[in-house]
């Protein structure tokens, strides 16, 4: 039953995909083999149908390239004005996007997906300004031919001899909502060449003696076929996905395509792209880093960026890995992520060198893994040749070989020495620590040098003849033969343990560099401190100015990035780069130097998110001529993250205080709105029924009657004004605007006045008060001191039972006087004892509800510490009841 649930359940990939097109505009491309097919001519057709059905359609930019027919389907269909921009002293017109985003049509015509904008433009590219148009919610119809996919444009290039520079990636093809393939047969085409209807006579001729060639376009009819079909199966499975339709879904395959810095990388790329795409299986791109990454030249790492760049853009899952043995990497990895098929590069080594080192073919093929190899065809020959770097990655300065010339002489004396002394079989040993010292500290080639020069002195120095370069003993000449064997392989040892131990070093130093800086954020709750910290740390390790941009809070509609932090501090933007980063941030995708929008720019821009939204920009403005390397923008991106992660940990405690403040003020809210809705309107109440009955009945009432009704007025109106006066004590104390007015003040008269002036209160209580002889005069403000007591005699009144008692007692302890009142009452509840002190706050008392705004010890407490006393509540010891204990400094 569970089997037959699955099957019966939508794809949660096909809903999510299903789900990411909503809100983004409807994208159809017109697909044709060759030019002159009528790919403009068809979509200028079907948008007219559309403008029919009362679809508001404009024409961003279509090339009619002078042709009758397709000019003629132009009438009736706005055309937004092209933008013109200066190049090399011409004038050139270029779809403008800006206008068309802000006429915001239904549906735009944007023909030849492939085009090259012109520098200064949005974007390099007119399809990455289509990808504005749909993010807009705009409809686009647009054309393009087969020789500009990305992943077929080395086919087309064998196919017709010429290399097509402007492509599409595959990805944006494959985002297309619909296909259209506009077919011609060649016959027909190369009529319509005949008769000038796609280029004039004289290039006419020209192309059909090359491009247009019958074999050609038949080849291209059959790319163009094999295209829209494997986009039709597509669409076809992604409908079945989407309403659970069942059918034969077998496992998913996955491709891995190992990356190398060789001239056909980028064709190895493609190649794998197309074995993805026709077996519906995820692609992955794999480099191994091994000890000869350190040696590439800057044409190969540049070749190298380019091949993973490619890969990013067709889709691919990009993966370094460092290692020692390029195979042993590829079936470690492929194993991993239970890879089914591996497509590498022909490769281009000279025979003897596959036999001294291997072939990766080969050993992928013997390994007995179950892999299916498939190898990349290379790409012509004339376009592969390179220069070849005779020198080997050997360093150029001399030092390194005048070093070995004095090590190797050092050693030569030293032999001399022990020669004259003992007679050693083995003293050409002695010239194996020169050579292990070049091969560590240098490379290759200088010890390779140092083991010639160990070579002519053993001869020169030891071998008889002496001091001649010539050998008469057979057995010597074995002995040098091995000594140079020995040599070479120590010198290939010592520079493979050289470059291991440097690769080692840069792992272990980025790994270092990125522990250091999460040690450094971990413990940051301060936004500006933890943004300070990044910037430094970035700039330190990238060698550059860094920056970091987030959404301005105050403005957060207008989606407006302000700088927030930068090191150095006097970094400057222009609108210019304001604008790249903006777009940065809208779009979730890198901006600037050594990308494909506005690659000009002086800066790069990577935003940063988490799984819940994006979280800021970081800009980086190199100091290095050079784009970043590939290895920099992993350590980029890695920092990038843990900022991410460490920016929303400061929001969310930031979120999370701002909470807890909300339900504190909504708590006291609360309290005060039952307070002043229940204490306050009781004793109002009372005054109102007192003084309604005295009018109404006045004379109904005799003496006593009329004297009990005033004086419980009297006593109702003395509670609200506590109330209101309690009220207004809080108020004051919040605002901190309360100062003592200190004075000398006697412990025995505050005490006793307060007890006057608490008579009212107490006089169903018994009182006593103890005050202890010869104490101490005390700096207080006598108002704010009695009030303080005031309200905690009120508090024990209110919680004693009548006839109970009421002790205060004022004493001396340790050179503080205390104050100390004690009550017979039911005591206070253990849990109680933290909040006893916060405002509004009111001990439960089983059905009974004392009155009261529950602020009065929350004054007492606030007018005690206000003049440098402290207060404290505990339960008796001898009895039930509680203590309050009041002390100042004497």
């Amino acid at each position: 039953m569970a089997g037959a649930s699955e099957q019966t359940r939508p794809s949660p990939d096909a809903l999510l995909k299903a789900a990411q097109r909503e809100g983004r505009g409807k994208f159809k491309i017109f697909f044709g083999a060759a030019p002159g097919v009528g790919k403009t001519y068809e979509m200028l057709v079907e948008a007219r149908r559309r403008k029919a059905e009362g679809i508001d359609v404009v024409v961003g930019v279509v090339e009619t390239h002078g042709r009758a027919e397709t000019e003629s389907q132009l009438a009736g269909l706005e055309v937004i004005s092209r933008r013109k921009v200066e190049y090399k002293g011409r004038m050139l017109e270029e779809m403008d996007l800006d206008a068309i985003l802000a006429r915001r049509p239904q549906l735009v015509l944007v023909d030849e997906l492939a085009h090259s904008n012109a520098p200064g433009s949005h974007h390099p590219k007119r399809y990455l300004d289509v990808q504005d148009l749909l993010a807009a919610g705009i409809d686009v119809y647009s054309t393009m031919n087969v020789q500009h996919v990305e992943s077929l444009n080395d086919i087309v290039a064998r196919i017709t001899r010429i290399r097509v520079r402007e492509t599409v990636p595959d990805s944006v093809v494959d985002s297309a909502d619909d296909v259209e393939l506009v077919d011609l047969t060649p016959a027909d085409l190369i009529a319509r060449l005949g008769e000038g209807k796609v280029y004039v006579r004289e290039q006419a001729q020209r192309a059909l003696k090359h491009y247009f060639s019958p074999g050609n376009l038949t080849a291209l009819r059959e790319l163009a076929l094999r295209r829209t079909a494997e986009r039709v199966d597509e669409q076809m499975l992604s409908y079945m996905r989407e309403h659970a339709i069942t059918g034969p879904w077998g496992a998913g395959e996955r491709v891995l395509v190992c990356v190398d810095p060789g001239p056909d990388s980028a064709n190895t790329v493609r190649a794998a792209k197309r074995t993805a795409q026709n077996l519906d299986a995820e692609l992955i791109a794999l480099y191994v880093e091994t000890e000869r990454h350190t040696l590439l030249s800057e044409t190969e790492q540049a070749r190298l960026a380019e091949a993973l760049r490619l890969a990013e853009q067709l889709g691919a899952e990009v993966v370094h890995v460092p290692g020692r043995s390029v195979v042993e990497e590829i079936l470690a990895f492929a194993r991993s992520r239970n890879v089914t098929r591996v497509v590498v590069g022909k490769s281009r080594r000279s025979r003897w060198f596959e036999l001294r080192h291997g072939s990766v073919v080969d050993q992928l093929v013997r390994s007995g893994s179950g892999l299916a190899v498939e190898v990349a065809p290379s790409g012509d020959k004339a376009e592969a040749a390179e220069r070849v770097d005779w020198t080997f990655g050997a360093p150029l300065s001399p030092r390194p070989y005048l070093e070995g010339v004095l090590t190797t002489a050092l050693a030569t004396a030293f032999g001399a020495l022990i020669d004259a002394h003992i007679k050693l079989p083995n003293i050409s040993l002695l010239y194996v620590v020169p050579v292990m010292v070049a091969a560590a500290r240098h490379g290759l080639v200088p010890s390779l040098w140092v083991s010639t020069l160990s070579i002519l002195c053993f001869n020169f120095f030891f071998l008889p003849p002496l001091y001649q370069f010539t050998i008469t003993d057979p057995a010597n000449v074995v002995a040098l033969f091995f000594f140079m064997f020995v040599a070479i392989l120590a010198s290939a040892l010592g520079t493979r343990t050289r470059a291991q131990a440097e690769a080692a070093r840069r792992e272990a130093r980025t790994n270092a560099e990125l522990y250091a800086f999460s040690r450094k954020i971990a413990g940051v709750i301060d936004l500006d401190d933890l943004l300070w910290i990044v910037v430094t740390h970035l700039a330190r390790l990238m060698n550059a100015e860094v920056a970091m941009l987030m959404p301005d809070r105050a403005a957060a509609e207008t989606g407006k990035l302000v700088l927030r932090a930068a090191f150095p501090p006097d970094s400057e933007f222009t609108d210019a780069d304001l604008a790249a980063a903006r777009w940065s941030w809208e779009q979730e995708r890198p901006t600037g130097r050594g990308t494909d929008t506005l690659p000009g720019g002086r800066w790069l821009f990577m935003p940063i998110r988490t799984s819940r939204s994006s979280i800021a920009v970081i800009g980086v403005l190199s100091r290095e001529e050079t784009e970043m390397s590939s290895s920099a923008r992993r350590l980029l991106e890695a920092v990038g993250n843990q900022t991410a992660v460490a920016i929303e940990r400061v929001a969310l405690a930031a979120d999370i205080d701002q909470a807890r403040l909300r339900e504190e003020r909504e708590r006291l809210r609360s309290a005060m709105l039952t307070s002043v809705s229940h204490d306050l309107r009781t004793p109002l109440a009372s005054i109102l029924g007192a003084l309604s009955s005295l009018k109404t009945y006045r004379e109904r009432y005799d003496a006593a009657t009329r004297e009990d009704l005033l004086d419980t007025a009297m006593s109702e109106a003395e509670r609200l004004d506590r109330f209101v006066g309690n009220l207004l004590d809080m108020t004051r104390l919040d605002a901190g605007v309360i100062v003592p007015k200190r004075e000398v003040v006697d412990v025995g008269d505050l005490v006793s006045t307060t007890l006057r002036r608490a008579g009212p209160l107490l006089k169903d209580h018994s009182v006593a008060s103890i005050v202890a002889p010869d104490l101490p005069a005390l700096s207080l403000d006598f108002v704010l001191a009695e009030q303080a007591l005031f309200n905690i005699l009120d508090n024990a009144a209110k919680y004693s039972a009548p006839g109970g008692r009421i002790e205060v007692e004022a004493r001396r302890v340790d050179g503080r006087v205390e104050i100390v009142v004690r009550d017979e009452g039911p005591g206070i509840d253990p849990a109680a004892l933290g909040r006893l002190f916060d405002k509004f706050y009111r001990a439960d008392d089983g059905d009974r509800r004392r009155a009261g705004t529950g602020l009065g010890l929350a004054i007492a407490k606030g007018f005690v510490e206000v003049q440098g006393g402290t207060i404290a509540a505990r339960n008796r010891n001898d009895r039930s009841g509680a203590e309050f204990v009041v002390s100042y400094p004497a």
